[in-house]
């Protein structure tokens, strides 16, 4: 009888996937020693929470304006059901008929390019399908078919979610550059909610320009590097910024959210923004 290679869980009995016959045949589900379920749960965790805390805020159609700030969820306003605000662009062009939270009209995009972005595709496939969990770890499934179906085939839109991104990342410029103003609306004032508007813009354009679809539109179709010196450049600018597009990702995320809540405890009264000058 031929010996075992390791103890563990017995080779389930199919013969598909990893676990085809042509494929090496290993007796445990992997080799692994360390504790490589610890980075898809927590990829996990913070994924849901950032769903939470954002179907909570999105839904809520509240406390997401507070002089001179607006919610980054609710910016632009589209509809006429916005609260009466004099910061951040207010253009009404949904009318009265839309009845729900006016973030819902325009989160689709930022969401849409993070849902599809190549870092995060990577994060959820691992962290809620298991697909694979982890390295040299098997996935569960039987068969794969990768992102040739519906409804992953739409994945290859994240191009056009890049370019939706981009205003969106302008519309929250312009919000940054509002708070730089006081509740009465004048000019040369700071609080620490400009700081918090500065930290997260840096970040969602740091973001938004690391993302591989960027990268390929600047200097992806480029043959001759020499005849194209400028797109070299920002080629490189921009492939630096790729390195880290994981760090970037995360970052931007929690500084969307903590954006957010920043205006929710100020809009709400619990928390009053101190002001520098």
């Amino acid at each position: 009888m031929e010996p075992s290679l390791a103890t563990g869980t017995e080779r389930p009995q199919i013969n598909t996937g990893v676990h085809g016959t042509t494929r090496a045949a290993i007796g445990p589900r992997h080799l692994r020693t360390d504790r490589w379920w610890l980075a898809p749960a927590l990829t996990a965790g913070g994924l849901l929470a950032f769903i939470v805390y954002s179907t909570w805020r999105a839904f809520s159609n509240a406390d997401y304006y507070a002089a001179p700030y607006v919610s980054p969820f609710y910016s632009p306003c589209l509809a006429e059901n916005c609260e009466p605000m004099q910061a951040g662009p207010n253009w009404e062009i949904f009318g009265t008929w839309w009845g729900l939270s006016p973030a819902l009209l325009i989160l689709i995009f930022p969401l849409g390019f993070r849902l599809t972005c190549y870092y995060y595709r990577k994060a959820y496939y691992r962290g809620f399908w298991a697909s694979p969990p982890a390295c040299a770890v098997a996935e569960p499934h039987t068969k794969y078919t990768g992102e040739t179906r519906f409804p992953l085939i739409l994945q290859n839109i994240h191009r056009y979610f890049f370019y939706a991104a981009i205003p969106v990342a302008g519309i929250l410029t312009y919000d940054t550059v509002l708070a730089f103003r006081d509740e009465h609306y004048e000019w040369g004032h700071m609080g620490l909610g400009t700081l918090v508007f500065l930290v997260n813009i840096v970040l969602i354009w740091a973001y938004t320009l690391s993302c591989h679809s960027c990268r390929h539109i600047i200097g992806g179709r480029l043959k001759h590097f020499s005849k194209h010196p400028v797109r070299y450049r920002l080629w490189g600018f921009v492939g630096k910024l790729n390195d880290r597009h994981m760090l970037l990702a995360w970052t931007s995320l929690i500084s969307v959210a903590l954006a957010d809540f920043y205006v929710y405890l100020v809009a709400s009264g619990a928390f009053d923004d101190p002001r520098f000058f």
